[in-house]
């Protein structure tokens, strides 16, 4: 067996962590989480934390399930692996099947890939060669929100909204174009008193900038359920039906960028379902397999499929490891977990008393904005409630990396306090938590920042 410091030297040397400073750990000791039960991690002391934050946006139905575990092994005991190039494999062809049922609409269609990121970025591929093989080879152009993080691949990442992760990685593929977010917290001052109002002039900006850009340009517009990246932001009332119609009106294609969104995570199989709109493409990863193995993919309507029916025409895309054969049993075993537990209906129960319990933080002066959907959160920091004026950047470095995420693992809660748009803390804990999560959430959350604004 490994010793801890052998560990440590190890993970120093060679391991080389992810979105992370790893100058972070020159003088202090890399965690490691050891073992899950439910919606608990342990790490190498034995120290407890509640997951908070599924992983990353990931393990819906806890940690440590033993049926999904054995569900993997089964089926690498009888086919480890097999290409869906060309040929086909059971677990592939059932997931589908399984999938296009759950989806909205007639997304029929079901293109596996590994990750988020490869899923996004075959879903622009589909909408360039789609258009080609349709007659309009000048659509390529991308319009995505303001801050929404889509992926970290070249692709993916010129559709990705966020300035400062571009920046080192640039030229990135052309045709990446910007649009508002839906922030209503920090909604222009002419629509800030009206949520509905707020929500046709944002969707107004996507018809607005696709005529600054010409229809003609503009394959397709990505938006998740609920925007991840800058704090959990839900869309005003109307908004996707109004987008929608935008898209029709236009010719563009909507994807609906569901990797954090889909299974479960604001009480649907697909975020789209919460808010009654229809997309062409639906993107998906992470709560898929509840993290138990990679997978990701695209839903695909049959209108896209189409052109690809006839003579010699192929998409011309292809992933090693998509469809995996372990992966796709393990989504099929978690889909029944889902169905078992009602873990959907657990969520539409308990919605309203985890946003109840996350409100109680009003009463804190650092505590600007609580906002989200289902079990998908996100609380903004500010430095005057009454102003809504935000941190500088010396100070968020200091509230955020030089404090927060310390002091909230420390508590025992793994959550993210993140900056890439105003500070905020996000929460998305497993599908399973109730009334005594939330509370522990509470207080923790209560006891930390606290104590952080007694730094300011």
């Amino acid at each position: 067996m490994t010793s801890f410091d052998d560990a440590q030297e190890a993970a120093k040397r060679n391991l080389w962590l992810h979105f992370t400073r790893m100058s972070a750990y020159e003088n202090s000791e890399v965690p490691v989480i050891v073992r899950g039960s439910g919606a608990y991690v342990f790490d190498q002391h034995g120290k407890r934390y509640l997951d908070g934050l599924s992983g990353l946006f990931v393990s819906q139905v806890g940690h440590g399930r033993q049926e999904i575990a054995e569900a993997g092994a089964r089926q690498a005991a009888e086919l480890a692996y097999f290409p869906l190039w060309s040929y086909a494999h059971p677990k592939a062809i059932e997931l589908a099947a399984r999938l296009a049922e759950l989806a909205p609409g007639p997304l029929n269609r079901v293109f596996f890939t590994t990750s988020g990121s490869e899923a996004v970025e075959s879903a622009w591929k589909l909408a360039k060669q789609y258009f080609r093989l349709t007659g309009q080879p000048t659509r390529y152009k991308v319009l995505s929100r303001y801050i929404a993080y889509h992926g970290t691949s070249h692709g993916a990442l010129a559709i990705t909204g966020l300035p400062d992760i571009k920046i080192p990685f640039e030229p990135l593929p052309p045709g990446g174009v910007r649009v508002p977010n839906t922030n209503f917290y920090r909604a222009p001052a002419f629509v800030a008193d009206d949520v509905t109002a707020f929500g046709v002039w944002a969707a107004d900006e996507i018809e607005r900038a696709i005529l600054r850009e010409g229809p003609q340009s503009v394959a397709a517009v990505y938006l998740e359920p609920v925007q991840n990246s800058g704090g959990c932001f839900p869309p005003p009332p109307g908004y996707f039906q109004r987008v929608r119609e935008i898209c029709d009106k236009y010719g563009v294609l909507m994807v609906s960028d569901e990797i954090i969104c889909a299974f479960g995570r604001l009480g649907y199989i697909f975020g789209s379902e919460r808010y009654g709109y229809t997309p062409d493409i639906i993107t998906f990863a992470k709560g898929v397999t509840s993290g138990y193995s990679p997978l990701g993919g695209m839903m695909v309507s049959d209108r896209l499929m189409e052109p690809y029916q006839h003579d010699e025409t192929t998409f011309l895309h292809g992933i090693t490891f998509a469809g995996h054969p372990v992966s796709c049993a393990v989504a099929m075993a978690n889909l029944d977990v889902f169905e078992k537990e009602d873990l959907l209906g657990n969520v539409r129960a308990n919605e309203a008393a985890f946003r109840a319990t996350l409100e109680k933080l009003h009463d804190l002066p650092i505590v600007g904005d609580v906002r989200g959907d289902g079990y998908f959160y996100g609380i903004e920091l500010v430095r005057d409630k009454a102003t809504r004026e935000t941190f500088s950047a010396d100070e968020s470095e200091r509230l955020l990396r030089g404090f927060l995420s310390h002091a909230l693992f420390d508590a025992g809660l793994i959550c993210r306090a993140d900056d890439r748009g105003d500070p905020v803390i996000q929460l998305s804990p497993p599908l399973t938590c109730t009334q005594e999560h939330f509370d522990e959430i509470e207080q923790i959350l209560r006891g930390v920042l606290t104590e952080a604004w007694s730094h300011i």
